[in-house]
């Protein structure tokens, strides 16, 4: 089992930034990829960005591509989020999921393991 802590979400201004963070607790080994993904009201939830076990690939969605960035501090067992340039539609609620395996994945089905979410709301 693996728990998912994230925190960071907030309030901004379009053409702001903000950093979401997710500290995961309870596995003994921290070879396991790391996503991000987000969900808008009525809408499904996507693919925002993943990380590899070792924090050395990393993967992003076609919105956030060349704004976004994710890290990970394998040491502290983290992930981040580093948002700049945000836009209306960005606003969401934002979930950190662990996968089972260490790779980089864009599915769903491949985190088992969910945080709770955050709000990230962008006002125009």
């Amino acid at each position: 089992q693996v728990q998912l802590v994230e925190s960071g979400g907030g309030l901004v201004q379009a053409g702001g930034s903000l950093r979401l963070s997710c500290v995961a607790s309870g596995r003994t080994s921290s070879r396991y990829g790391m996503g991000w993904f987000r969900q808008a009201p009525g809408k499904e939830r996507e693919f925002v960005s993943a990380v590899n076990w070792s924090g050395d690939y990393t993967s992003y969605g076609d919105s956030v591509k060349g704004r976004f960035t994710m890290s990970r501090d394998t040491a502290k067992n983290t992930v981040a989020l580093q948002m700049n340039s945000l836009k209306p539609e960005d606003t969401a609620v934002y979930y950190c999921a662990a996968a089972y395996y260490g790779g980089t994945y864009r599915e769903l089905s491949q985190y088992p393991y969910w945080g709770q979410g955050t709000q990230v709301t962008v006002s125009s």
